[in-house]
């Protein structure tokens, strides 16, 4: 094998350091005979197509009375009570970029949630991810006049109970 001049060898080794230092951004040198490469990963796990909601978001958009209940047997009686609230509205807004403005649980500033579909049909309302999940509110029941809302943690339901909410009348 020859030898490198005095010269030659710094050039020579930096040359080397940069083939190698090429290797490694490409995934390494190859592997002849070992199926177990380093850099394997893998797979992603698939992801459920999103189910589009029933209900669109410009439905629920307005002004509503609302009321909330613990008990079955107290829900008429509470969607009398929604009504009567229409005096001093719960305000349901657009938001920017599709979803619909209400309050969080123990908050007191609004934020943008999503209407989303689920199984067997159901409708929820909530921040995007997981539907069902623990920041969601069910929709229990709606048909444009009444919406029926149920926390889906089961401790916030809990404390607010089942909301009942009874669109209001058009503002002159």
């Amino acid at each position: 094998m020859g030898r490198f001049s005095a010269r030659q060898t710094p050039a020579a080794a930096m040359l080397l350091a940069l083939a190698l230092s090429g290797c490694g951004s490409f995934g390494g040198f190859p592997s002849f005979g070992n199926s177990a490469s380093p850099q394997a990963t893998a797979p992603e796990p698939e992801v459920a197509p999103e189910v589009p909601a029933s209900i669109q978001s410009s439905q629920i958009v307005g002004r509503w009375g609302y009321a909330s209940f613990h008990k079955p047997q107290d829900r008429a009686r509470t969607e009398v009570a929604a009504k009567g609230q229409c005096a001093h509205p719960f305000v349901i807004g657009q938001g920017s970029t599709g979803g619909v403005m209400m309050y969080p649980p123990d908050q007191t500033e609004m934020q943008e949630f999503w209407l989303k579909g689920g199984p067997g049909g159901k409708n929820y309302i909530g921040p995007h991810g997981d539907v069902g999940g623990s920041q969601d509110r069910e929709v229990v029941s709606f048909d444009g006049r009444v919406m029926v809302l149920r926390f889906v943690d089961p401790e916030v339901d809990g404390r607010f109970g089942t909301g009942v909410y009874v669109r209001c009348a058009r503002q002159a």
